[in-house]
Formats: C-alpha cells, structure tokens, sequence
C-alpha cells in the first residue's frame, strides 16, 4: 500500500488494514480459516456471531463470504475502525455494528441480542491487562449459548522456551525488515495514511485520544486462557492452532 490509497474506496482501506496486518501476521489467514473450520464444525453454517474487537470487520467479512447465511454483530470501541468497517458494509443486512468498551462493566447491554453461537476475536484481546480479561471471560460465558463457542485468536508466547523464542523473534523481524524494505506499511505508517484521509482524520484523532500510540495489556499463555475460560464456565478448553508466537484457544460452552 502507498499514499494512493488516501481517498480512495472503503475496499481499499479494508484491503489495506489486511496488508498491513498481514506485515505482522503472515500466517493470519491460516488462523481465519480454522476459526471458521470450528465455528462449522461446532455450531453449523449459519451462526449468530459476535465479532468481538472487531476492528474493521476482517472476520465479519470472511464469515459472510464463507457462509451466507450467517449474522454477524461487531462490537468495537476504535471510531477510525469502525467507520471503515461501515463503510465497507453500508447496505449489508446480516451484520450490524456496536460502538462499546470491553473494560465497561455494562457493555452487553448495547447488543441486540442475548445469546450468540459464536464469539470470535483476534488479535485484539492483548490490549486487556489479565484482570480484565479474566472478567470478560466471565461475561462472554453469559453471551455464549449451550454448545455453542468463543475463539480468540492471539499473541500467547510460551515464557519457558527463551532460546526458541528468540530464535523466531530475529527471523520474523529479519522477514519484517525486507518485506518493509519492499513496500510494506507498518502499524504507524497505516494510521499517519488514516489521518491524511478527510473521512478518517477525525475518528483518527479521538482514536488516538482514546488509546495513545498502542493500548497497554498482557499476553499471557494458552494455557492460562484455557484454564480461565474454563473457571469462567466454559465446559471444554483448549487450543485449536498456534504459531511460534500465537494461539486459537477455543472454549465450548
């Protein structure tokens, strides 16, 4: 992505927020697909999903292209990536969006609705400090229906492999370098491209007002996710794919 895309098409900065992900994430679509694989396989083709953290509706997308017949409801407290997500699905019926904050005590009650077959998230949740995430475990346990599941996809390293972790760390941020030295947009190029775009420069601003350069949390194991989802009430939990450096931990309910 280069300055071209300011101004553009809400495609295009859906398109690019993918990119630019994608210059972190390389195996990100690899984590979408089995997220999904499981949502079939655990609660069929047409599910009520909450995209939780939805940004600009990356899973949203990949769900309703994957199964028509879905609904999605995407919660989110970013104004600059919620405006691109409605933009990109003005006139789409089957998903809807909810401006929230995940720390607020009282965020379910803007859903519009009680129950969901699914939650998802990604790559989002490790901007909540271990506490907070533990009490949002607990309210997803309330949302999420009998059989039905929670995914969250996202950074949980493995504290006890130092030599394996570092090893990873100089390889992908060697991979970084030359994928940046080839063009590729980084998380601060991306949001000085959303604050040059009229439509995006004020939601841009009280995003940052919101957040600052990047929220503060922690990113602790999968196992530690497994356990409090199951405390949490969650029958069954486990994780369902990892990288060297993420996991998807899934809990049943």
């Amino acid at each position: 992505m280069t300055e071209s895309v300011v101004g553009a098409d809400w495609q295009a900065w859906q398109n690019s927020w993918d990119r630019q992900q994608e210059w972190y994430l390389p195996d990100r679509e690899e984590r979408f697909r089995v997220m999904l694989d499981m949502v079939e396989a655990l609660v069929g083709p047409e599910p009520r999903v909450l995209d939780l953290a939805c940004g600009t509706g990356s899973i949203s997308d990949r769900l309703l292209k994957r199964f028509p017949k879905a609904e999605s409801v995407g919660v989110d407290l970013d104004p600059a990536l919620l405006a691109i997500a409605e933009g990109y699905f003005e006139g789409e019926p089957r998903v809807r969006f909810v401006r929230a904050d995940l720390k607020d005590p009282h965020w379910t009650a803007k859903l519009p609705h009680d129950s969901y077959d699914a939650v998802l998230t990604a790559t989002a949740l490790h901007w909540l400090y271990s506490e907070d995430l533990r009490a949002l475990y607990g309210q997803l346990a309330g949302l999420v229906r009998d059989g039905g599941v929670f995914m969250n996809a996202d950074h949980m390293p493995d504290e006890g492999t130092p030599r394996i972790n570092a090893a990873e760390r100089a390889f992908r941020h060697a991979r970084q370098e030359a994928a940046k030295a080839a063009g590729a947009v980084d998380w601060a190029e991306w949001w000085q491209l959303a604050a040059a775009d009229p439509r995006l420069a004020a939601p841009t601003a009280e995003r940052f007002e919101i957040y600052g350069e990047h929220a503060d949390g922690d990113t602790p194991s999968a196992a530690w996710h497994s356990a409090v989802l199951r405390d949490a009430g969650f029958a069954e939990a486990r994780p369902v794919w990892a990288s060297p450096t993420d996991a998807l931990v899934l809990g049943l309910k």
